[in-house]
């Protein structure tokens, strides 16, 4: 059985990887943001209007528990995922877990194009955006940290790079 879990900031490429590794391996491919989404027919921003961080902190943990039990999966968790509860040490008992790597310039990159879609960042300007990417991710990097494998993806910017990054996981991972 094979069933793994990629971890790391948003903007990292989570999904991005996660469903280059899905189709490289030929297994189904869950975003969790996506299953919540689906699950309780509103959007993420919906849900953190709606019920706060910590409420959708909550939705999130119980919806990591169901899709982890899944077989012959590939996962992406949302950024703060492995922040709460005990979500990391779940994660590393389920599954395979591998942290995206990438350093605070790299995301600021990939998440100015995005940032509306994403609570955490809306309101910000491009230098507060660049402030707070740095400041969470030192707060997240030790749980990031934990994951059993990390895979640098500092140079995710075109195809031939995530094809060259799916090689390396599946090494990485002996797949």
């Amino acid at each position: 059985m094979t069933r793994i879990i990629l971890i790391g900031y948003m903007g990292a490429g989570k999904t991005t990887v996660g469903k280059a590794l899905s189709q490289s391996l030929a297994l189904p491919f869950y975003d969790l943001d996506w299953y919540i989404e689906e699950r309780y027919r509103r959007t993420i921003p919906q849900i953190f209007a709606e019920n706060g961080e910590n409420g959708f902190r909550e939705i999130e943990q119980k919806v990591l528990h169901e899709v982890a039990e899944f077989e012959n999966v590939i996962i992406s968790c949302g950024g703060g995922t492995p922040c709460f509860f005990d979500n990391m040490e779940y994660m590393n008992r389920q599954a395979q877990t591998v942290y995206l790597k990438a350093s605070p310039d790299v995301l600021f990159q990939h998440l100015k194009m995005g940032k509306v879609e994403r609570p955490l960042l809306k309101d910000k300007t491009e230098d507060e955006m660049k402030q707070y990417i740095r400041d969470s991710l030192a707060v997240r990097e030790p749980f990031y940290s934990r994951a059993q494998y990390t895979l640098d993806v500092n140079l995710l910017e075109n195809y031939d790079k995530i094809k060259d990054s799916v090689r390396l996981l599946r090494e990485l991972l002996n797949l």
